[in-house]
This record gives structure tokens, sequence and C-alpha cells, in this order.
């Protein structure tokens, strides 16, 4: 049982930021505009976050105060970030593909060269520790409290309230209705009086806010508070692109898949305590090959079934009907 709990609390704070960054790219797909600048964006996102977190490491501030600020912090540098993309795609009609990719390499090299001049290191480095040990009263549930609520971080939580409200707001709004109209069919979105323009800057305005969350979250729960320019997210953006397909850009699936995929990377990070796979005497790094394996089986397996938005990629001209 004690295996069980630390998988399970090792887990989630890996599914978390694929969780969030892949709710991002499925509110901009389902606009229309295909975001594979998610990587990017975390990075972005996360060395801010982890800027600020520096600023105010030696304040006394609370943990999880900083914590929900610096989220606030990268959500809207995610946000700036990802306005870049929305100008080319929905302005200038560029290509996509070409444009996120792009934005992807710009800020790798951007952030190490900043960090060389200023830190004289690789990254941002922080010291204050995010680690919640026990929950108050949630810690104290049996069984659900020493899986979800000891030995974890408070952006577990957060991450299933977005959840919660991204399923809500795509499904349930009127706002979540035209966004997925626009993705689909923005001519017809269009005569009925829907701004196709404004709504694919709200889609993917709200991928750079969760994409830069879920940097921020990844540099918590992943990599202890630490950004470095030359190591990026070690592909989680792509690997959210991944989560979202596989997921069928619906947020119940993708919270399967990021589950999935965070659990396969704990696994590989955790064969020493699991006498069976210890006992095959493979190296470890095959191990942690199979989350980025899993992905390229998974997608070979369902790409064909996959259905994406319409119109996603295709940038709208109103006289091209």
């Amino acid at each position: 049982m004690d295996l069980v709990y630390y998988l399970i609390q090792n887990t989630l704070p890996v599914a978390i930021p694929l969780l969030l960054v892949a709710l991002g790219g499925m509110f901009s797909e389902r606009s229309g505009v295909i975001n594979i600048a998610l990587e990017g964006i975390m990075l972005f996102g996360a060395f801010f976050g982890a800027l600020f977190v520096l600023s105010v490491q030696n304040t006394g501030m609370g943990p999880q105060t900083v914590l929900l600020i610096g989220m606030i912090i990268a959500a809207v540098s995610g946000l700036i970030y990802s306005l870049l993309l929305a100008f080319a795609a929905v302005n200038m009609k560029a290509n996509q593909v070409i444009t996120g990719t792009a934005l992807n390499m710009l800020i790798p090299a951007a952030i190490l060269l900043f960090s060389k001049m200023f830190f004289n290191s690789d990254g941002v480095t922080t010291n204050i520790s995010f680690y919640i040990r026990k929950m108050p009263v949630l810690g104290d549930i049996p069984i659900l409290g020493p899986m979800f609520f000891q030995n974890t971080y408070l952006t577990v939580i957060i991450g299933f309230i977005f959840l919660g409200i991204a399923t809500v707001l795509l499904y349930k709004t009127r706002f979540g209705l035209r966004l997925m109209a626009c993705g689909e069919h923005p001519h017809a979105a269009d005569s009925v009086g829907i701004n196709v323009y404004i709504m694919r800057y709200a889609g993917v305005s709200l991928s750079g806010i969760l994409a830069g969350m879920g940097g921020f979250f990844y540099s918590v729960g992943v990599m202890d508070g630490n950004v470095s320019g030359h190591t990026g997210v070690a592909g989680f953006g792509f690997l959210a692109l991944a989560v979202m397909i596989f997921g069928q850009w619906k947020p119940g699936k993708i919270v399967l898949a990021a589950t999935f995929f965070a659990f396969l990377r704990t696994l590989a990070y955790s064969v020493s305590l699991i006498p069976f796979l210890y006992n095959l005497g493979i190296d470890q790094t095959y191990y942690k090959m199979l989350p980025y394996l899993a992905t390229m089986f998974v997608l070979a397996l369902t790409s064909k079934k996959s259905r994406a938005p319409k119109a996603e990629g295709i940038p709208y001209d109103k006289s091209s009907r």
C-alpha cells in the first residue's frame, strides 16, 4: 500500500502540468488555431514565475502565497507570449505550425542568454520548497488523505479546479459553444453574428494562460522550483499535444491521458522501489524513454480515429465563403 501511495503522490504533480497545457492546447485548437508553441509558452511562464520566486524567497513570505502569486505571473506571461501566435495566425494569416515552431525556438535561447548575463548560469535556481507534508483536515481523510493530500503540492488541487472550470466553460457556456463553432464551421458562426477573430484570440489567449501556469507548475512539482533555458521543459509541451490528441480534445479524456503518461514517467524514476522491474536488470535510461515511446505508440494506434476540429489550422477569411 505504501508503494501505491508513493506512485500516486508522485504521479499527480507530473500529471497536472500536462493536464493544464493540454487543456490550453484544446481551447486554442477548438477555436481553429493550432498551437505548436505550447513548449515555448510553458518555458516563458515558468521563467517569469521563477524570477518572481527568486525575488521574494528571502522576504519571509509563505511558500503557498508565493506559489499562488507566481502562478498568476506565469499565467499573465503565457498570455502575453501567446498573443504573438494569435496575431500571426489571426491577423497575418501566417502558417500556424511554422509560427509556433519559431516561438518554441526563441525562448530557450533567450532564457539561456538572460541567465548567463545576470546569473552566470543556465537558468534560475530558487530555494523555496512548496512541498506539503500534510494538508489540514483533508490529509486526515482515510485512504484518500494519504493518496491525494499528503506529500504533495498545492498545484494538484489547483489543477483539478481548473479542469472543472475548463469543462464547464467549454460545454456549459455560450462562450464555449461559440468557440467550438469557430473551430468547426467559422463561416456559419460568422453568419449568425459571432466574431471569429475575437473568438480565436480568446482561444489562443486561454491556451497561453494555461500553458504559462503549466510551465510554472512543472518547475514547482517536477524541477523543484528551478528553470533552465538549457534543458527547457523536457518536451512536456509536445507531450501535452499528444495528450490533447489522445484525449480527443475533450477535458474528461485529456485528464486520463495526462495521468497515464505521468504514471509512466513516475514508474521510470521508481524502478528501484519495484522488485519485479528492478530484478529485470534493465538500465533505468530505457524506462525513462517509456512516456515518449508510449506517445508514439498510442498516436500510431489512435491517429485514424482522431477527429480534430474541421477548421483548425485554416486562416479565416470572410471573403472566401
